[in-house]
């Protein structure tokens, strides 16, 4: 579990060299996009952001033994809350979307290692404690990263 922690404490790091308007191997989203949809991922996870639970009660298990499994997210998997064109841009610069992520991994981990036992809401996982966003963060960063070919 520790290097999936390390792993996610590195994104911003490893995703800030990138250039903002660069494109991924595959997907629409550039750099400074994927960087802002981490940010939006992060605060849903710390609670920051609500969303309702788009997915029905029948599938959440199998979903969550996903979830908490080893496999990957597949190239070009859309989020199903998410419209298929990236979202506006939030930042006026890459700079300020790569330090807007950090402070949102920061705030992360504070707000798990600050309360007690916290359960937020995934829009297709549903509600998830802080071991299960742990698993989905790091497979969401992985995915991106392989994206962007940075690992």
């Amino acid at each position: 579990m520790q290097y999936k922690i390390d792993f996610i404490k590195n994104t911003a790091n490893r995703f800030a060299n990138l250039l903002p308007t660069q494109l991924g191997i595959w997907g629409k989203m550039t750099a400074q996009h994927t960087v802002e949809h981490f940010t939006q991922f992060l605060n849903l996870s710390n609670g920051k952001l609500q969303m309702p639970v788009v997915s029905d009660a029948a599938h959440l298990e199998k979903l969550l033994q996903f979830l908490r499994s080893e496999k990957e997210f597949k190239e070009n998997t859309n989020a199903p809350v998410l419209p298929e064109d990236p979202l506006p841009l939030v930042n006026n610069n890459y700079e300020a979307a790569i330090e807007k992520l950090q402070t949102a991994i920061d705030g992360f981990f504070e707000y798990h290692n600050n309360t007690n036992n916290p359960i937020t809401t995934h829009p297709v996982f549903g509600p998830l404690v802080y071991d299960d966003w742990v698993h989905l963060h790091y497979k969401h960063v992985l995915h991106h990263s392989k994206q962007f070919e940075l690992v």
